[in-house]
C-alpha cells in the first residue's frame, strides 16, 4: 500500500512540476555523476545566485521525488502522509496562483536504479548539464549490469540539453572526455589538466595558528581566464574534492557571463554542506576531517590523500564505514581501502562487517593489528577513539549514509552541543530513527 501511494504521489508532483516548468519556464542546470554532485550544486548555486534569483536542491534532493520538490518548493515529507497531500496542494497553489518564481533552478539528479535518470530525461530540459565525475566502481552499481551500464545512464542527462544549451565536463575523468553535446552546441572543460578550459594553479591548503600548531582551514587556488587571474578560497572544506565543484561553479558562471572577479566573491561566501571534508575541532585539541555524509571507492582514496598531504603534528587516524552498494566489487573495493590506509595511517578504526575488508586489506599491506581496532556501530567506534585522541591528532571519519557515521564524529567533538548545527542528518526525522 505504501509503495502504491508513493507511486501516486511522485505521479502528481512530477505532473504538477512539469507545469510550473511550463508556466514559468525558469532556465535549468541539471548536475550529474557519481562524485561531487551535492557539492558541485551549492557551488554552482553561490556562482549564479550573485547574479540571478536562483533556487537549488535542498541537502541531496536529487531522486524521481526530490526534483520535482525542487521544482515545487517543497519540503520532504518523509513517511508522513498528510504532508505529502499538504505538498501536492502547495503544488497546485503554484501551478493556478501567481508567484515570485525563480529565474534559475539548479537541480542535482542522481540514481538509486536503472532507469531513474531515463525517466527524468523524458520530461526536464535543461539551458546547462554539469557532469562531475564517474568512477571506475560506482556507488549503486550493485543494482546494475555493469558499471559501464550505470555510465551510460549517468551520461543521459545531457540528452536534457536545449540545442543551444551548455555541456560542462570534468576534463580529468577518463569517462568524461568524449562526452559530448546533443546538437554538437557549446561544450565547457575544467580540470587540473592542463587541456582543460578551467585550470587552478597553487592548489593550497590553507593554515591558522590555533593552541601552539597549525590548523587547517579551508583549500585556496587562483584561475586564470582570459588574461584575468582570480584567487579562490572554498572555507571550511579539504581537498581537491572541493576544488573541483568551484571549478564547475566557475565553467557555469563564466557560460553564462558573470564576471570572474564576481564569481571569485560568490565562492569565498560559500558554505560546504555538512559531512564533506568539513574541518571541526576534536576533542583533546584534535582535528576532525568531517566527510560522513556517504562514501564509495573514489571518494574514500581521494579523503585519504588529503589526509596524507595536511601538515599534521600528531598522528594521523581514519574511522571508516561500510561502502554499501558495491555488489560483487565489496571485498575487492574495500581491501583495496585497506591498503592504501595502510600507507598512510597511524590508527585505523572500521565500522561494519563490510569495513572489515578495510581492516583486512590494512593488515595484509603490512599495519600493526595493534594499530587496527573493528568495531559494528558508529557511535562505539567514536567512543572509544575519543579516549585515544591527543593533541594536534587529525582524524578522518567517512562512511556510506547507512552507517551513520556522523554518530562517530558526535563523541569526537570538543562542542558536542553544536551537533544539531554543524553535523549531518541531525534534524528531527533523522534522529527518530535512533
Amino acid at each position: 500500500m505504501r509503495s502504491i501511494f508513493k507511486k501516486i504521489v511522485v505521479w502528481i508532483l512530477t505532473l504538477e512540476a512539469r507545469l510550473v516548468l511550463l508556466k514559468y519556464r525558469p532556465r535549468v542546470v541539471g548536475i550529474t555523476g557519481s562524485v561531487g554532485k551535492t557539492s558541485t550544486k551549492d557551488a554552482v548555486y553561490a556562482v549564479l545566485s550573485s547574479a540571478f534569483y536562483v533556487r537549488k536542491s535542498e541537502k541531496s534532493f536529487n531522486s524521481d521525488i526530490g526534483v520535482p520538490l525542487t521544482i515545487l518548493g517543497c519540503d520532504n515529507a518523509w513517511n508522513n502522509p498528510f504532508l505529502w497531500l499538504a505538498n501536492i496542494f502547495k503544488g497546485l497553489g503554484v501551478v493556478l496562483l501567481p508567484n515570485h518564481y525563480p529565474a534559475w533552478l539548479v537541480l542535482e539528479v542522481g540514481l538509486d536504479r536503472p532507469g531513474d535518470i531515463a525517466r527524468v530525461v523524458k520530461w526536464l530540459s535543461c539551458d546547462v548539464v554539469v557532469l562531475t565525475r564517474l568512477a571506475d566502481t560506482p556507488v549503486h552499481v550493485e543494482f546494475f549490469e555493469s558499471p559501464q551500464e550505470l555510465r551510460r545512464e549517468k551520461l543521459l542527462l545531457a540528452k536534457a540539453l536545449k540545442k543551444h544549451g551548455v555541456l560542462v565536463v570534468n576534463n580529468d575523468d577518463k569517462y568524461l572526455v568524449e562526452a559530448k553535446h546533443p546538437d554538437g552546441g557549446r561544450r565547457i572543460t575544467y580540470g587540473l589538466d592542463k587541456g582543460a578550459d578551467i585550470v587552478p594553479e597553487h592548489i593550497e591548503t590553507l593554515y591558522e595558528r590555533a593552541g601552539g600548531r597549525e590548523v587547517p582551514i579551508g583549500t585556496t587556488f587562483k584561475v586564470a581566464y582570459r588574461g584575468s587571474v582570480v584567487p579562490v578560497t572554498v572555507p571550511n572544506a579539504l581537498g581537491i574534492q572541493h576544488v573541483y565543484p568551484a571549478l564547475a561553479g566557475i565553467a557555469v558562471g563564466l557560460a553564462l557571463d558573470v564576471n570572474l572577479v564576481t564569481i571569485g566573491q560568490a565562492l569565498a561566501r560559500l558554505s560546504t554542506p555538512p559531512a564533506r571534508m568539513r574541518v571541526l575541532e576534536g576533542v583533546n585539541g584534535s582535528t576532525l576531517i568531517d566527510d560522513s555524509y556517504n562514501s564509495s571507492p573514489v571518494a574514500l582514496a581521494a579523503a585519504l590523500t588529503t589526509l596524507e598531504e595536511l601538515k599534521v603534528s600528531g598522528r594521523r587516524l581514519a574511522v571508516l564505514g561500510d561502502m554499501t552498494e558495491l555488489g560483487k566489487h565489496t571485498v575487492d573495493e574495500h581491501k583495496k581501502i585497506g591498503a592504501r590506509a595502510a600507507r598512510i595511517l597511524d590508527m585505523l578504526v572500521s565500522v561494519g562487517p563490510r569495513a572489515h575488508y578495510i581492516a583486512e586489506g590494512a593488515r595484509e599491506a603490512g599495519m600493526r593489528g595493534v594499530d587496527i581496532l573493528e568495531r559494528q556501530e558508529a557511535a562505539e567506534a567514536g567512543k572509544e577513539i575519543a579516549k585515544l585522541l591527543e593533541q594536534g591528532d587529525v582524524v578522518l571519519v567517512k562512511g556510506s549514509q547507512s552507517m551513520r557515521m556522523e554518530r562517530a564524529v558526535r563523541e569526537l567533538l570538543a562542542e558536542p552541543h553544536r551537533a544539531a548545527e554543524i553535523l549531518v542528518r541531525h534534524d528531527r526525522e533523522w534522529l527518530n530513527k535512533e
